[in-house]
């Protein structure tokens, strides 16, 4: 039987200056969503996109929402596996300007000591990273005049303004948006020649506790010893939040936390992590957190509470002798697994009200609540995914975690009920959101090879 994906592995080589070139069109396109004079460039965006997706056959609109529109496209194969692509096509400010070493807007390939780069605003997050996949679609149908699964693009104008029109256009649309596994190429490399599939999310919880004691400040010479100070209650409450191991003293915080596969254990063991000099990149060398976990582990797949900020008193410059009459910390709680947002929220709140001595009351604020995303890995597109890519790369792909929260997995999740497989090509160094953002073209064309790979492996799997 024929291969399939060879030849249009080859036309991708072949087509390179023209997927460049049209990458650049798009990049020319000042779509900065958050600044409302550049409206009419996101609609121009859109425009550019839909027309792009309707020239190669699939069935393109713009639809409008709130805010700025949504882009759909359909096409694809008849039966078989359906994905739906996600993406944004809005980009961040450029401010500030003076940094820039050009035009934002007037992308250029440049050469660097580490390679050529796409250079522009957008080249990376997301007009870049977008491309990749619609230049894989472009390929396969060239090619073969049609796709070997069912294909729903996705592409978002705010992502870079806070996605407000994002949860309601997906809860109305719900029906029209679901697919056996969502694509979502927003994310990093784990090193230049190492792909990975982001499969863990953790979730977020924020909490804020204010300490009141006296009816207002006192003076520590006539009250210290006397009176009872929140300053002191808090600063023991929060620090009875850990043990001396680097664990979370909440009753029940770990009862919904997975202990890690071995399998994804060895692929993350294989990475070769550098946990020293991962600190040493910002003047620390000794693991804080839980002391039987790994690094990786600690970033990836294990919850934290979190300290972030603490203000009670007099904070001004010289000296001032008060006795404050209240104490407040911002506390958050990173999350993995199974865990409920909201058990962990009450659990801190008993937590707090269980330490407080007579004359002191607590006051608590919340700050967000939102669970952890977690894939199910044992779906075949998955594995088939990841082999996909690691033939592409010089080391072999592998499943990992994300300390941070990307939200659009969590809605795919909850809305639509689907999975989602986070590749992306980026590098730690392109400087996204920054001055003189960058794209390898290493990056965008393996990018391009990569996802070729994918639709081929999961039309199979």
């Amino acid at each position: 039987m024929t291969d399939p994906l060879a030849p249009v592995l080859s036309r991708i080589d072949a087509d390179l200056p023209q997927a460049l070139d049209r990458l650049s069109d798009l990049l020319r396109i000042p779509s900065i969503s958050t600044d409302p004079a550049h409206k009419a460039d996101v609609e121009a965006a859109a425009d550019w996109l839909v027309k792009d997706l309707a020239a190669m056959g699939f069935s393109a609109r713009k639809d409008p929402t709130t805010g700025h529109p949504m882009v759909v496209a359909t096409g694809g194969a008849q039966a078989g596996p359906h994905l739906l692509f996600y993406g944004h096509y809005d980009v961040q400010p450029v401010d500030p300007l003076n940094l820039w070493h050009r035009d934002p807007f007037d992308p250029e390939v440049q050469d660097t000591p580490r390679g050529k780069v796409i250079r522009a605003r957008g080249a990376s997050d997301d007009k870049g990273q977008l491309m990749t996949f619609v230049e894989a679609c472009r390929a396969w149908l060239a090619v073969h005049g049609s796709l070997p699964v069912q294909l729903t693009f996705f592409l978002e104008g705010e992502e870079e303004s806070g996605s407000p029109s994002l949860v309601p256009y997906m809860k109305e649309h719900a029906e029209a948006l679901k697919a056996d596994v969502a694509l979502i190429c927003d994310t990093t490399m784990y090193d230049a020649e190492t792909p990975a599939i982001t499969t863990m999310l953790r979730g977020l919880l924020g909490e804020e506790v204010t300490i009141h004691a006296a009816d207002r400040d006192l003076h520590s010479g006539m009250f210290g010893g006397a009176a009872m100070n929140p300053a002191r209650v808090l600063a023991r409450i929060l620090a009875d939040l850990h043990d001396d191991q680097g664990r979370v003293t909440l009753p029940g915080f770990y009862d919904d936390v997975p202990e890690l596969g071995q399998d994804i254990r060895a692929q993350w063991a294989g990475l070769g992590f550098d946990a020293e000099a991962f600190l040493g990149k910002v003047g620390l060398r000794l693991p804080a957190g839980e002391q039987d976990r790994t690094a990786l582990e600690m970033i990836w797949a294990r919850p934290t509470c979190e300290i972030n900020g603490m203000i009670s008193g007099y904070t001004g410059a010289g000296f001032k002798t008060v006795l404050p009459a209240q104490a407040s910390a911002k506390v958050s709680f990173r999350l993995v697994g199974g865990q409920d947002p909201h058990k962990i929220r009450a659990a801190f709140r008993e937590f707090v009200q269980d330490r407080l001595p007579g004359d002191c009351r607590a006051e608590f604020a919340e700050h967000g609540a939102s669970g952890a995303s977690v894939m199910a890995t044992d779906h075949p597109a998955f594995e088939a995914a990841r082999q996909a890519l690691s033939a592409e790369w010089p080391k072999p792909a592998a499943f990992i975690g994300s300390g941070g929260s990307i939200p659009i997995a969590g809605y795919f999740k909850t809305i639509l009920g689907m999975d989602s497989m986070l590749i992306g090509f980026a590098k730690d160094d392109d400087a996204i959101h920054s001055p003189n953002e960058k794209y390898d073209l290493d990056s965008f064309h393996r990018g391009i090879r990569s996802w070729a790979r994918i639709i081929d492996a999961i039309s199979k799997a």
